[in-house]
């Protein structure tokens, strides 16, 4: 059997044992170094925004035969407009340009219909100011407060509060990572992108609460004669958890990487592209938050509790015993030293010179 197969079997029988939150430092300084990589890209690329935030007009027709992008780009800067973005809709042409005025937008709609011989009314216009774009991210920002409102209550209530900082902060470590790869590869942010944004913290929010319940339990068991401390229970957990997030996380990143891949390069969809982005990368995100950010935060927060502080020293007080024990030779005791045994012997030999010269006596 190959070795993949050997680590997937031991997966599912739960047989692994890694030390997720022993390893913290390696794992924090993985997503610091990626915060970095996703601040820098905000600040120095930005959000390559939609229309639908910024305000603009929007064309869209029948891809005419041997058209191209460059061909339809030169043809409506060639009209007098500077800032023209062309993409494949499946089989249209979407021409997106900075704000026009009315009639501006009914000449490139007459430009577009004389240059590839298309009826006037067969290319769609459509003019979307920017107080409609400010309104639509001003209530997904709100949408956002309101979410994150929630998930702290929940699980406040349903766990602790240490709980529930531990999972925002989670969450809040996947959206940036998230909007920074948006940046970097200049994929434009429109709608779908934001309710993908508010998808993922759902997705990410279900995983901890998973990798949480699991420690609650095991962790509840705890007491002044426990075997294990918090951290080693915690570990214990995850790592029966693990099988149960990997399969979740694969199930449902395959058919969003097929969105992806699949339906954005045969197909074209651009809403889906929008859309699958955010789902991918936060999905695979948030799996590893989940077990890489939020449960060690978690154990740090909840060692420093007197019960468990307690325990931990208690046990480390017993494998200090033990090693003493340990490093005292098992035939030590009762041994004479060397120069006791030696003027024993000499007395004793002693006697023996006494005792014969009363016998020549």
């Amino acid at each position: 059997m190959s070795r993949i197969g050997v680590i997937g079997r031991r997966l599912y029988r739960g047989e692994v044992d890694i030390d997720f939150v022993g390893r913290y430092r390696l794992w924090y300084s993985l997503s610091g170094l990626l915060l970095v990589i996703s601040l820098a890209g905000l600040l120095v690329q930005g959000l390559n925004l939609g229309v639908e935030f910024k305000g603009g007009s929007v064309f869209s027709f029948a891809k005419p035969p041997s058209s191209t992008i460059q061909d339809v780009r030169s043809t409506v800067e060639n009209a007098g407009v500077h800032q023209v973005i062309v993409q494949e809709a499946g089989p249209r042409w979407r021409v997106t340009t900075e704000s026009l005025p009315v009639s501006e937008v009914s000449r490139i709609q007459n430009v577009i219909s004389q240059k590839y011989d298309i009826a006037g009314n067969q290319v769609s216009k459509q003019i979307i100011g920017a107080t409609w774009g400010g309104e639509v991210l001003n209530k997904a920002i709100i949408g956002l407060i309101v979410f994150m409102i929630a998930i702290i209550l929940y699980l406040t209530l349903a766990f602790e509060w240490k709980m529930a900082l531990a999972a925002v902060v989670a969450l809040i470590h996947d959206l940036l990572i998230t909007a920074g790869i948006y940046a970097w590869s200049g994929f434009e942010v429109t709608p779908a992108t934001m309710l993908g944004f508010l998808t993922i913290l759902g997705y990410s929010l279900y995983d901890a609460v998973v990798v949480f319940d699991m420690i609650k339990e095991v962790t509840a068991k705890l007491g002044t004669t426990s075997k294990m401390t918090y951290t080693e229970a915690a570990n214990n957990a995850l790592n029966h958890t693990l099988i149960r997030s990997l399969n979740t996380s694969l199930v449902a990143i395959l058919p969003v990487a097929a969105i992806l891949f699949i339906g954005t390069t045969l197909f074209g969809a651009g809403t889906l592209k929008d859309l699958s982005l955010a789902l991918f990368v936060g999905m695979i995100v948030g799996t590893y938050s989940s077990l890489c950010v939020a449960t060690p935060l978690l154990v740090r927060l909840k060692e420093r509790e007197p019960k468990y502080l307690a325990i931990a020293k208690r046990l480390a007080t017993n494998k200090s015993g033990s090693a003493v024990k340990d490093a005292v030779p098992s035939g030590g005791k009762g041994k004479q030293p060397a120069a006791v045994t030696t003027s024993t012997s000499t007395g004793s030999s002693n006697g023996a010179v006494a005792t014969d010269k009363r016998k020549k006596r």
